[in-house]
């Protein structure tokens, strides 16, 4: 074989609505690895990229959330399988990005995986445990279930390229929304790569959207979008959080606000998550229901 190979540079993309676009700008910026090395030229989403990736989300919502909650078990661990089969790619993307030796980059894309089949499992138990028969003074049966609330903007954390990434995406589609994601500003990378998982899974196109570029830039359309129902601001510092939450409430939109963080300014994403992400984008829809026609001894079904 002869060593004069020209090198294939990996040309990354957006995804949108199940399809790689490059952003309609035709901008781009470099992304490098921690210590200042070029690694590729991403992909600068604009306004309206947004507003597309939006119009992809609201699309695919009716048919995901209609799903049964076991078939989106089974989708969410097929992406899981698909990981599995291309960790090597995300071993050297983590790396680059969060600047770790290849065995701590390589334990940080098995929690990610682990987190990825974890809340695959959730998907038909969810519902046991913030849904139920409500006790009530008369002849009905009163049932509360949870919905999903719609289209979720997600600002994906800005330091955990990919186990944080996975933490704030899963659950949201989990539960039936579906997502338009802000990458990591300066570490972007695999996050797209993710989205060409997402292609080659099971998973609807635009179920979810995946962009990057200056995260304030794309969040704050999206902010103030009236079709889109909820936005998790894990990614933006205070200033900016602040400003899109005053946005947010516009259209009532669902804000969960950035959490607390140690005193090193790093959340801990490999700690037990819990379901507060679960049920940050859910809705309960309470029903009524005659237990049938009243008679002299009492009721009778």
């Amino acid at each position: 074989m002869s060593d004069n190979r020209l090198s294939v540079f990996k040309t990354y993309k957006l995804y949108v609505g199940g399809k790689f676009p490059r952003s309609e700008s035709g901008r781009v910026y470099e992304v490098t690895d921690s210590k200042g090395k070029w690694l590729a030229n991403a992909p600068q989403s604009s306004r309206k990229d947004a507003r597309d990736a939006v119009v992809a989300a609201r699309k695919a919502f009716g048919g995901w959330s209609g799903a049964t909650a076991y078939n989106r078990g089974q989708v969410l661990y097929r992406v899981a399988e698909m990981l599995e089969g291309r960790k090597d790619q995300f071993v050297r993307e983590v790396a680059d990005a969060e600047g770790l030796s290849k065995s701590k980059a390589a334990a940080v894309v098995d929690a990610a995986i682990d987190r990825w089949v974890w809340y695959a499992g959730w998907t038909d138990k969810i519902g046991q445990v913030v849904g139920g028969a409500n006790p009530v003074a008369g002849p009905f049966f009163n049932l509360s279930t949870p919905e999903p609330t719609g289209v979720v903007t997600v600002l994906a954390p800005q330091e955990s390229s990919f186990l944080g990434l996975v933490s704030v995406i899963a659950p949201v589609i989990a539960t039936g929304n579906t997502a338009v994601v802000i990458a990591s500003a300066d570490s972007p990378l695999p996050a797209l790569s993710l989205g060409e998982v997402l292609a080659t899974s099971d998973l609807p196109g635009g179920v979810v959207n995946i962009l990057s570029g200056r995260t304030a830039e794309i969040a704050t359309p999206l902010a103030s979008h009236q079709d889109v129902n909820a936005i998790d601001l894990t990614g933006a510092d205070t200033a900016l959080a602040k400003e899109l939450e005053i946005a947010a409430a516009d259209n009532l939109k669902r804000v969960l606000r950035p959490q607390p963080v140690d005193g090193d300014g790093a959340a801990d994403w490999t700690a037990d998550p819990g379901t507060h992400r679960l049920t940050a984008f859910l809705e309960t829809k309470t029903v009524w229901h005659p237990t049938g026609a009243l008679g002299v001894s009492g009721s009778s079904y």
